[in-house]
């Protein structure tokens, strides 16, 4: 009877071993200082909720192991020297199982040229131009849908309510925001609107008086542009303090913060293309619902979520689910899971592309436009505007 006892207990180790947890690390610089800091600190906090929910619940569970979720992660300075040196560093001393991409388009195609050198999977958010996908590589995908949509939305929602709407394009001279507007353009002259005016300017400007008297000039009716949190918030002020006769303002990133509503009446009526908002509905398949990813969001840090956080919650999920379907976290494993992905969180869909021209191109998620408008008691919120079909409110226009 003791031998067998004895057995028993061999065995009950032996099985507590297997099922132990392990530790799986997860590579990614913040811009926690430098022109990105805001965007990179939200979508930050969705990587650090995803981890301390995984963790909470006993890590995730494949292939009879159970991996712990821990981070190793440098500031990047929101700049690409750096990016480029850390993410060698988190790979070759780090050990990083697997990265997630900086903030930023440009940071992100820095990071890729190292991770893909090093055949290490990387899930990209926060980094919607395409062209980085188009490159041949193979152990990149995308989150965020492609930046090609994001005004291509606004123009769609702008004929349905002025088909002859003059519009100008005012944009930061960077490679997300050119990657974005340069189809949009093209775009707004085949739906027939008359485009008046368009100019990029410098990414570290905070005097847009220039170019906002030649947008006067022009006489255009809509303004399409922006950049990032920095400089778009400025601009917004400077057209609300200026007093330029618009109907529509439409801006890249910045509206989407919390921190927008800072603004005041600066505010009000601009709309942001959004790739994700508290009120979609998505039925998730797989992980928390969006009310519930609202609620543990703000409970942790007192503010709403932002499309950049939800995005980067929504990294987790993905890899945690991939890493789930491989049952272990093999990279070629892990990378085959990935490619047959398609899921609905509550962040929507994620679909990777596997044509090889454009290896891990988002393909299945699609664009929101949010407008701020002021609610009943006189308060900042934003409403889904666009696609109708999904809207939370009517878009407000002329908004002035």
């Amino acid at each position: 009877m003791k031998r067998v006892f004895f057995i028993a207990f061999l065995l009950l180790l032996s099985f507590a071993a297997t099922c132990s947890a392990q530790t799986i690390t997860v590579g990614f610089t913040v811009s926690r200082t430098g022109a990105l800091n805001v965007d990179s600190l939200e979508q930050y906090r969705g990587f650090e909720l995803w981890r301390d929910t995984v963790n909470a619940a006993g890590g995730i569970k494949a292939g009879g192991k159970s991996y712990k979720v821990q981070f190793t992660s440098y500031d990047d300075e929101s700049n690409s020297k750096r990016v480029q040196q850390l993410y060698t560093r988190m790979i070759l001393e780090d050990k990083a199982d697997f990265l997630f991409s900086p903030y930023s388009s440009s940071l992100t195609a820095t990071a890729a040229i190292v991770t893909e050198q090093y055949e290490k999977i990387m899930l990209t958010t926060g980094a919607a131009e395409e062209k980085t996908y188009k490159l041949g590589n193979q152990y990149l995908f995308q989150m965020f849908a492609p930046a090609t949509q994001y005004l291509t939305a606004a123009l769609d929602a702008l004929q349905a309510k002025d088909p002859k709407a003059t519009v100008a394009f005012v944009y930061e001279d960077a490679s997300f925001s050119v990657a974005v507007v340069t189809p949009a353009k093209a775009y707004a002259q085949q739906l027939g609107f008359n485009v008046v005016f368009a100019e990029a300017y410098a990414p570290n400007t905070t005097d847009f008086s220039a170019i906002i008297d030649k947008v006067i000039a022009s006489k255009a009716t809509v303004l399409l542009g922006g950049g990032h949190y920095a400089d778009g918030s400025t601009l917004a002020r400077q057209l609300y303090g200026h007093k330029v006769p618009l109907k529509m303002v439409t801006l890249l990133v910045a509206p989407d913060s919390p921190q927008w509503s800072e603004l005041g009446d600066a505010a009000v009526g601009v709309i942001v293309p959004s790739q994700w908002e508290p009120q979609s509905t998505f039925k998730a398949q797989y992980g928390p619902s969006g009310a519930d990813f609202g609620k543990a969001y703000t409970a942790k840090y007192n503010a709403p979520p932002s499309y950049e956080s939800a995005g980067g919650y929504a990294s987790g999920l993905i890899l945690q689910h991939a890493i789930e379907q491989a049952g272990g976290i093999d990279t070629a494993k892990v990378a085959a899971a990935l490619n047959s992905t398609d899921l609905t969180t509550f962040y929507g869909r994620s679909k990777f592309s596997t044509v090889a021209s454009e290896h891990g191109l988002q393909v299945g998620h699609t664009i929101f436009l949010a407008q701020w408008q002021k609610d009943k008691s006189g308060a900042l919120v934003k409403q889904v505007v666009w696609p109708l079909a999904g809207k939370s409110a009517d878009l407000t226009y002329p908004i002035h």
